[in-house]
């Protein structure tokens, strides 16, 4: 029992004792962004944007099923799955920093960015407790996003959204299994389960930073907003069901919001996984003494090139996808090349490709690379909000035109 307990605290591993002496210990607000690295959130914004505005855009489109829209508090619900997803980046972010250290993929060796539990800043406690508490924070804001309010002419309740809870609790349980690590998956007797250190990183970001994080709000306006809306007005049980329909693959040659989130969460995914494939690329050397498969690991110098490449290029090559198969309805027939701006954050992403790609560059000298890349993913999603808004206008000014 003693052992048990000894594994599950995040102070007890023998190789948890910063070398502080070695390192001088910065100011307390540097030593904390270390830990959290806020500098990565724009990985979380990013797809959040791109799904609030093609909620905003299906706003505007003057159907029936939309028409209930605009009760939906639209602002607030959006700032609530932003903060979720930033507070689990952070908690993931800082349950690495402890993890990777007490595991030993973090010791003197590293070439990337400081940690700060590797440099001696910190104790191990004190990052997996601060891990802990952002983790707990957006569980305690995700929750009540799974309560869809459910009103009829005589009856008000409201249900879970169970498929919606599930994202929230694995999305929580993932932050810490990433890397995972004695605490606090020791309590539970998955100290020996993670994410990263399988080998399955890549496929953890492009699904819940790519397709969840990006479909999350749309989502959410089609429980909260378009069958409450419905439910209103017509009868439940013969409403709902066709109107989840209408609006996952569109309605009278409209196009689905759900379905559209999916195709739009595609680059943003790639494009997020991108950003490991070369922090893995960089790390690949010390992760095998860790233990750590990544996929850099396991397939190699090589494949983890390659895969950042074809990552990046489809992300680009599947706007031209969308623009000449996706948007084909002729109200589109002009607004749809706007779909294509993000192409102008090309040149951007050349120097990443030439370096990571196509280049030799590797170990620190990729740490640039790691941030431009980043860069790359929050400049392509800006603009590719910004496009599909300008696709949507386009849309309802040739509607209207056409009707006049």
């Amino acid at each position: 029992m003693s052992t048990s307990t000894s594994t599950t605290t995040p102070s007890s591993s023998s190789s948890s004792t910063p070398p502080s002496v070695k390192y001088p210990r910065p100011s307390w607000f540097k030593v904390w962004a270390h830990a959290a690295r806020p500098h990565t959130l724009t990985a979380s914004i990013a797809p959040v944007i791109v799904g609030h505005a093609i909620t905003v855009s299906s706003l505007l489109l003057p159907t029936e099923q939309h028409t209930s829209f605009s009760t939906l508090h639209l602002p607030s619900i959006t700032l609530a799955w932003a903060a979720f997803a930033c507070l689990i980046q952070l908690g993931t972010n800082l349950h690495n920093d402890y993890a990777d250290f007490v595991k030993g993929a973090d010791d003197e060796h590293r070439v990337g960015q400081p940690r700060a539990t590797q440099k001696g800043w910190l104790t191990p406690s004190q990052t997996a407790y601060a891990s802990a508490f952002c983790v707990s924070l957006a569980l305690a804001i995700g929750y009540p996003l799974c309560i869809v309010p459910s009103t009829t002419s005589t009856v008000s309740e409201s249900k879970i959204d169970g498929l919606f809870l599930f994202i929230i609790l694995s999305s929580a349980f993932n932050a810490v299994a990433y890397t995972g690590g004695p605490y606090p998956l020791g309590y539970i007797g998955l100290e020996h389960v993670s994410i990263g250190y399988s080998g399955l990183g890549d496929l953890f970001v492009l699904l819940y930073f790519g397709f969840v994080a990006t479909i999350g709000l749309p989502y959410l306006v089609v429980m909260h907003a378009g069958l409450m809306g419905v439910e209103e007005e017509h009868d439940v049980s013969s409403s709902s069901s066709s109107t989840t329909v209408s609006l996952f693959f569109g309605n009278g040659g409209e196009e689905g919001i759900l379905f559209l989130s999916f195709l739009a969460s595609i680059p943003v995914g790639f494009l997020a996984t991108a950003i490991i494939v070369v922090n893995n690329l960089r790390d690949r050397t010390t992760d095998v003494k860790a233990g750590k498969r990544t996929m850099a690991v396991r397939f190699g110098e090589r494949f983890a090139r390659c895969e950042y490449g074809l990552l990046v290029l489809f992300s680009y090559a599947s706007l031209l996808m969308a623009c000449f198969t996706y948007f084909t309805e002729d109200v589109y027939q002009l607004s749809r090349y706007w779909i294509l701006l993000p192409i102008i954050s090309f040149p951007i992403a050349m120097p990443q490709l030439r370096a990571v790609a196509f280049g030799g560059k590797d170990g620190a000298a990729l740490n640039d690379h790691v941030g431009g890349t980043a860069k790359v993913q929050f400049l392509f999603c800006i603009l590719l909000s910004i496009g599909l808004r300008k696709v949507y206008s386009g849309a309802i000014t040739a509607t209207t035109t056409t009707n006049i």
